[in-house]
């Protein structure tokens, strides 16, 4: 299992520290650091079948000051894909790739019933 976060992020932070009490082996990917690529998003963009818009994140600095909000809906998915790899700040973290589903933030309960 992939596990992408920033490290800063007060909820990778809880992620992670879940993560470790429930002994769930992962391999830890700094965002920033290692962006996700474009065939990566696009790969777990698919496999999550979420609409693109929930890989933002949306309550970042760079995504308010990119004025995303107001420009997603006229970008293409390819458009949008690019920019999210372009700058691992833009993704909604943590986000983790299993072998059938991608998470995207962290919520417990979902988080449970995929990892137990």
């Amino acid at each position: 299992m992939l596990f992408l976060e920033y490290p800063p992020c007060s909820t990778c932070k809880k992620a992670r520290s879940w993560l470790d009490a429930n002994g769930v082996a992962y391999t830890a990917r700094h965002i920033k650091e290692e962006n996700p690529t474009y065939e990566e998003l696009k790969q777990w963009h698919q496999q999550s079948g979420l609409p693109l818009k929930k890989f933002f994140n949306t309550s970042g600095l760079l995504y308010k000051s990119m004025n995303l909000k107001e420009k997603l809906p006229a970008m293409t998915e390819e458009e949008q894909l690019r920019l999210l790899a372009s700058d691992g700040m833009l993704v909604k973290r943590p986000l983790v790739v299993l072998e059938d589903q991608v998470l995207l933030g962290f919520r417990e309960a979902q988080w449970l019933e995929a990892l137990k």
